[in-house]
């Protein structure tokens, strides 16, 4: 096919360029750019009609003029992929960031790809360890599953989804798991924090890393997502790989889309984000999955900052109805000084009952993470009375979940940013936890379990060993007078 070169550009908006009296040309096709002094750009057909063309300019469209010829090269954005991208780490369009050599391809992969059609879709139902109590324990994250992390402005997302890409692995399958790291509108000092933490624990080896910069054109950061789930689809499906995808963070991705829509002139939707904004961030979350007759699988953790720490904002709002659940991180925890500061409470992993119990976790996972839930709920809803009527006016029962609370943040929520637990230390914890309650209060666990993991002996508020639980005793004192 011949190309053709253009110099109709009748108006330049933000990072687009408008293209008149063209042929006819496909949505998402590639262009390039000669401008007046010879430089190149290239960018990518947004909207075509027949009256002209939309491209956005990935490197910003900084010197063009109406004078710089437009060629429309006939084939959308594709990828080189290949196994050896493993150890790499990349700039957000997927050229080299780290000094190495460009990609030998083993394949060229269209980055738009597609969700995953739901008659081949199989459910997810294998446990992932992150080594961080607080989703292993109460919000399991599961292979294929895509469970956001729902931060705030200062909050340590950036180090929570370090140590994951640092510890996440299928306990058994450790040879075959891979991780790919896509950061989006990040800053020098924190591009080069990601690169160091990488390189110096030795996770690059089995991580692939795209970094968009804050200074990057906004253009750029709307394909990063897309490139490293490319990437992620060819290590899944055709090498069979279980891969963890991690995005940080959505927010930034999309600031950028509303100012592409706004250079566009688009009618704005909520607070001025496209009303399509809906169905472009479901063709980047329902990327993740497993297909059936396939060994690999695609894992997500997208990152976002509220505005505000408002979760009823439109870019979190709307990734809670795609996605299988959230991990809510708290500015009160935060400013305790506890690491990671995860709320358990508003959090939830709609598929974590399919990932746990006998045989991939253990037998008493889910009494266990529902038992301290209750327990740690209660215990945080007292604080308040107590504010109001003093801890001298509780009853010992509420003096022993108050005390829980306490020690359930310190012991439990509270580690290292390098403590990988695995999930049995952390039932481990939490059993050690539960013993400050008399067997009998432990409703939300069985009979059976609790003869089986509690023992005999039972530990008070002042980390005393009793042979009955607490409280027992002292009720039997009371029968006898």
């Amino acid at each position: 096919m011949i190309q053709k070169e253009y110099r109709t550009i009748s108006r330049i908006a933000g990072p687009l360029v408008f293209v008149k009296k063209t042929h006819p040309v496909g949505y998402g096709e590639l262009v390039s750019i000669k401008m007046t002094d010879g430089e190149m750009k290239s960018g990518q057909v947004l909207d075509t009609s027949e009256d002209i063309v939309v491209v956005q300019v990935f490197e910003g469209t900084a010197r063009i003029d109406k004078n710089a010829y437009v060629k429309f090269l006939g084939e959308t954005i594709k990828l080189s992929v290949s196994e050896k991208m493993l150890g790499r780490i990349l700039t957000g369009a997927g050229r080299p960031r780290d000094g190495g050599p460009e990609v030998i391809a083993e394949q060229r992969l269209d980055i738009n790809g597609a969700a995953i059609n739901p008659f081949v879709r199989q459910s997810p139902a294998d446990f992932i360890q992150t080594g961080i109590s607080t989703i292993d324990e109460t919000n399991t994250l599961v292979r294929g599953q895509k469970l956001p992390i729902f931060s705030g402005s200062g909050l340590p997302h950036n180090e929570i989804a370090l140590q994951i890409a640092r510890q996440a692995k299928v306990p058994g399958q450790e040879g075959k798991f891979a991780v790919i790291f896509a950061a989006m509108g990040i800053t020098n000092e924190e591009a080069q924090y990601f690169m160091k933490d990488f390189e110096e624990t030795g996770a690059l080896s089995r991580a692939v890393v795209f970094l968009n910069l804050a200074d990057d054109p906004a253009v750029e950061r709307i394909i990063t997502p897309r490139m490293a789930l490319t990437t992620a689809e060819f290590l899944a499906f055709e090498k069979d790989m279980h891969v963890l995808v991690i995005l940080t963070d959505m927010t930034n991705y999309c600031e950028s889309l509303r100012e592409v829509g706004a250079a566009r002139e688009e009618i704005p939707g909520r607070r001025g984000y496209p009303g399509y904004m809906y169905t472009d961030l479901a063709s980047i979350y329902e990327r993740a999955g497993m297909i059936k007759g396939k060994h690999g699988s695609i894992t997500q953790v997208p990152i976002l900052t509220m505005v505000g720490d408002d979760i009823t904002h439109p870019i979190p709002d709307l990734t809670g109805y795609i996605t299988e659940g959230q991990i809510v991180l708290s500015r009160e925890l935060h400013r305790k000084g506890i690491y990671p500061p995860i709320d358990i409470l508003p959090s939830l992993s709609r598929l974590m009952n399919s990932g746990i119990g006998k045989e991939k976790t253990r037998d008493d996972h889910k009494q266990v993470s529902d038992q301290c839930y209750a327990n740690y709920a209660e215990g945080r809803d007292l604080r308040g009375l107590v504010a109001i009527v003093g801890e001298e006016a509780l009853s010992d029962r509420d003096k022993r979940l108050l005390k829980f609370a306490e020690d359930f943040e310190k012991n439990f929520v509270r580690q290292g940013k390098r403590d990988d637990r695995t999930i049995v230390d952390t039932l481990t914890i939490s059993w050690d936890m539960l013993k400050m309650l008399p067997k009998k209060d432990l409703t939300r666990i069985s009979p059976a379990l609790r003869d089986k993991y509690y023992g005999d002996e039972a530990v008070d508020l002042k980390g005393q060993k009793h042979d009955a639980p607490i409280g027992q005793a002292e009720e039997e004192k009371k029968r006898v007078k």
